[in-house]
């Protein structure tokens, strides 16, 4: 069987699994995507992920995380499922987290995809691939012409703004490639910036985790750090401040059809009440299979205290 033939039963196959976005970029080595990567790590805006500095240099070079591979294939899947409800006593989960662990969902079916190519060609041998592996996912998926890098530091595609979960086949086969994207369609835009409560953004492109809420929250272990404490802005677990505000997604932004995404009891509008008295067992039946068991029990508890705090003080 050709490469082009390969890739179209691929990009085929995919399509049918529910993924949105696919394509195909040579597992060439990047020095320029090595230079930044290392140069964020030495400004130390990773801050207490230090699994990002561990595995830097396969982060850095694809090659050196699987020196077989050939190809890198780039897949988006659409998690868009809506705004969480805004107001005073709102305590906000970020949307991503309303349904199942994406890590499973879109890993499950990625390895669906990986047997469906092995039964085609039995030679074929490859690596699954999501955010917890040392992958710079981001700039392979605009390698692979999916999108490109907004100002948030987060791919943007022309049809789904940012809304997509991210995950890379490596492969051990040459494929027929994509055209890489190439334009940034950010222009002059500066809203998610301009939007961030908490000025995460040194300059565009450039994250600061120390100061997202999202890393605050979910992340970080502890006490929340004093400046931060009363500016989770009603975030409990994640942020999508500078997502909401992207004339991208208010434009482009799609509900998803994945069951799996839905969202799970009424976490989209869950109020401060009825997170009195919340336990671990609430804790562990709520978030069964959920993204929201990466900050424990006590990191929610803390994040819904410091929420209560601001609402009793703005009251």
């Amino acid at each position: 069987m050709t490469s082009s033939q390969l890739s179209s039963i691929l990009k085929e196959t995919a399509s049918e699994l529910g993924f949105s976005k696919v394509g195909i970029a040579p597992a060439v080595s990047a020095p320029l995507t090595k230079e930044r990567l290392y140069l964020w790590l030495d400004k130390n805006y990773h801050s207490g992920m230090k699994w990002m500095a561990k595995r830097k240099e396969e982060r850095g070079d694809i090659k050196q995380y699987y020196p077989q591979v050939k190809s890198v294939i780039s897949l988006g899947m659409n998690y868009f499922t809506g705004n969480p409800e805004d107001g005073e006593d709102a305590c906000k989960i970020s949307n991503y987290a309303w349904g199942d662990d994406y890590h499973e969902v879109v890993k499950n079916r990625m390895y669906d995809l990986y047997s469906t190519l092995q039964g085609i060609e039995p030679e074929i041998r490859g690596i699954v691939a999501v955010d917890t592996s040392p992958i710079t996912e981001k700039d392979w998926a605009q390698k692979a012409g999916l999108g490109w890098l907004g100002k948030h530091t987060n791919l943007i595609t022309r049809e789904f703004g940012s809304w997509l979960f991210l995950g890379e086949l490596l492969l051990n086969v040459e494929l027929e490639y994509d055209k890489p994207f190439t334009e940034d369609l950010c222009g002059s835009c500066t809203a998610c910036l301009d939007a961030c409560p908490t000025n995460a953004f040194p300059q565009p492109y450039v994250l600061d985790s120390e100061k997202c809420i999202s890393y605050l929250t979910i992340e970080h272990r502890g006490d929340l750090p004093e400046e931060f404490e009363s500016e989770l802005h009603n975030w409990v677990y994640g942020c999508d401040i500078c997502q909401e505000v992207c004339p991208w997604n208010i434009s482009f932004q799609k509900l998803s059809t994945i069951e799996a995404f839905q969202p799970r009891e009424d976490l989209q509008s869950r109020k401060l009440e009825q997170w009195k008295n919340f336990t671990k067992d609430d804790f562990r039946s709520l978030f069964s299979k959920s993204a929201v068991k990466r900050t424990k029990f006590e990191g929610l508890s803390r994040n819904i205290e410091a929420v209560r705090k601001s609402i009793e003080v703005s009251k």
